[in-house]
């Protein structure tokens, strides 16, 4: 049996997904091939290093930092997001929260991050590297529009893979998984619709009409695939888990108290799901 894993992305939600991993851990539940989309992957390395609780300390210690993100970093000229990218994906996991590289790379398993090709507006899924140049590839997955200026991994510039696949099921069955286990950061019966940010983001983007055309359809795009794996799910083909509530968590939500919340959530629901999954697992 081969055993893939999918974590959506969501920004500060996925916090639930790093409760639901840790849950994983103290089970021993790893799989084959693990794919994530922006925050998905960003937060799932630690899950595949095995390092059960990092997620929960970056929560309560770092992402309220100031120094972590804000607007402040959006409208620098210099900058031109909203997170800061030299604290967050160099100073936290080189210095103050040490990411073990090592553990990572001992790894046996296949990993990839989403991306969307900002010519193509196709998503591609690229192997993650098991080193700290691993690091530009993860940068990339997360690369909200607006939030961050497109990333360049090789010759090629992208932008989040969620614009083009927001949960990557049909990748990882098509990479061979004979099970599926996907986490989600939206409840069961959420539907995206168009927002403003939208008609910003086309505007800003209006050079690459594919991502334009991305995010306008994005949306529907998005509520059918759900459809999808939920049908999936009733056939016995995925293993679905997903928060009953994401407790008002935005985004770019930073309180540590509303993250530790939602944390637990995650934490308690890959619990109380843990005998079905591992009944699905045997089947």
């Amino acid at each position: 049996m081969k055993l893939g894993m999918v974590f959506e992305g969501g920004a500060s939600r996925t916090i639930f997904s790093c409760g639901v991993a840790d849950a994983f851990l103290e089970e021993n539940i790893m799989p084959d091939y693990f794919i994530g989309v922006s925050a998905g992957i960003a937060f799932g390395l630690s899950y595949l290093s095995k390092q059960h609780g990092r997620n929960l300390e970056l929560a309560r210690k770092y992402m309220s930092d100031g120094n972590y993100q804000g607007f402040k970093f959006l409208f620098d000229k210099n900058r031109k997001t909203f997170y800061n990218l030299d604290y967050v994906f160099d100073e936290v996991p080189n210095k103050l929260l040490p990411f073990d590289y090592d553990a990572f790379a001992a790894f046996p398993g296949q990993v990839e991050a989403a991306v969307t090709n900002i010519h193509s507006g196709k998503a591609e899924y690229l192997e993650v590297p098991r080193d700290s140049s691993s690091m530009s590839v993860i940068e990339a997955s997360c690369a909200l529009p607006v939030f961050f200026k497109p990333v360049q991994v090789g010759r090629r510039y992208y932008l989040d893979g969620g614009v083009a696949d927001s949960v990557p099921f049909e990748r990882a069955l098509e990479q061979g998984c004979d099970k599926v286990i996907v986490v989600l950061t939206r409840e069961r019966g959420y539907e995206k619709h168009t927002d403003g940010g939208t008609k910003i983001s086309s505007a800003l983007y209006r050079r690459y009409p594919n991502i334009v055309k991305d995010l306008k359809e994005r949306p529907a795009k998005y509520n059918e695939s759900m459809q999808k794996l939920f049908r999936l799910e009733k056939e016995g083909r995925v293993f679905v888990i997903a928060p009953d509530t994401t407790h008002g968590v935005g985004r770019t939500e930073s309180d540590p108290k509303r993250l530790e919340e939602l944390y637990e959530e995650g934490y308690l629901e890959g619990k109380e799901q843990m005998v079905a999954l591992k009944n699905y697992l045997k089947k």
